[in-house]
């Protein structure tokens, strides 16, 4: 009778252990996105990365397939691979928090071109790691991202979201090229933004805002760069994004940007003022020879 009753007792303990870790691992708001092409090797290596063990984090897959369904038609093939390799770690922070992203081994993509993307995707609030075993483009990272963001919030994104947002990153990383990935990820955040508050639909209306702000940033744009941005806008415009959320979101980029145009100001009103005392010590000096 007595052993009858620790048995029930046991098995009553169990039941609520095992009830509590269901809670528990449901509350996690850390997913690990894992490529599927890493070898046990390389996923001990980026587990240990993000600080992250197996039995206490959710941890899923991602492969190439997923990756070429987004990047396919956007991105050149060699850019896609037929392996993937990149990983992701994403956690859920409070809101107004904002998108913090950090990067290991990603060489062609930037912290700053993931979080715009990011926010175009509709992610909000959630530090984000994108990281490889050895120096990859990170191109395919993206998808890793929103599937390990979906997998803790609960909430399904957009697939014409995620197509638009990868095709951000990859015309910001070619723009970025001829420009300077900081300027180009800069230019693209402040079109969006403008090309959203003002609803603008037309490719007229939005090339006349690419071209006004590149000239406030001081960046020579050819037709076809304009051309190229102008239709990535007409389909972020078609999201329905809000203005303030992607400030929001995105505080601190282009504050570089800013602050090189403020310094430089302030070296032409410098200059300036140095070839007027030069003009004027040579005009006093002629007028007394006269």
């Amino acid at each position: 009778m007595i052993k009858s009753k620790s048995v029930k007792h046991i098995i009553i303990m169990l039941v609520f252990i095992s009830i509590f870790n269901i809670f528990a691992y449901a509350d996690n708001t850390i997913v690990v996105t894992l490529a599927k092409d890493l070898n046990e090797a390389q996923r001990e290596q980026i587990l240990k990365l993000f600080n992250v063990s197996k039995e206490t984090t959710q941890i899923i897959e991602v492969n190439n397939e997923e990756e070429r369904a987004f990047l396919e038609g956007i991105a050149p093939e060699e850019q896609i691979g037929k392996i993937t390799i990149s990983s992701a770690y994403v956690e859920v922070l409070e809101k107004g928090s904002g998108i913090e992203v950090e990067t290991y081994n990603i060489s062609w993509v930037t912290k700053d071109m993931y979080r715009n993307a990011l926010v175009t995707a509709g992610v909000k609030d959630a530090k984000v790691i994108a990281a490889a075993p050895f120096a990859v483009s990170g191109t395919g990272a993206l998808t890793g991202i929103l599937k390990a963001f979906e997998q803790a919030t609960g909430k399904k994104i957009n697939t014409e979201q995620k197509r638009v947002a990868n095709e951000e990153v990859i015309k910001t990383g070619e723009l970025g090229e001829k420009i300077g990935k900081e300027r180009a990820t800069e230019l693209i955040k402040e079109v969006k933004e403008k090309v959203i508050e003002k609803g603008a639909k037309g490719s007229k209306e939005i090339k006349k805002i690419i071209i006004d702000i590149a000239g406030r940033l001081d960046i020579n744009l050819s037709a076809e760069q304009i051309e190229s941005i102008s239709k990535l806008m007409e389909k972020i415009n078609r999201l329905n994004l809000n203005t303030e959320e992607i400030k929001n979101q995105l505080k601190g980029i282009g504050e570089k940007i800013d602050k090189t145009l403020k310094d430089n100001e302030q070296v032409k009103s410098l200059l300036q003022r140095i070839i007027d005392a030069i003009k004027n010590f040579f005009n006093s000096l002629f007028n007394r020879l006269k």
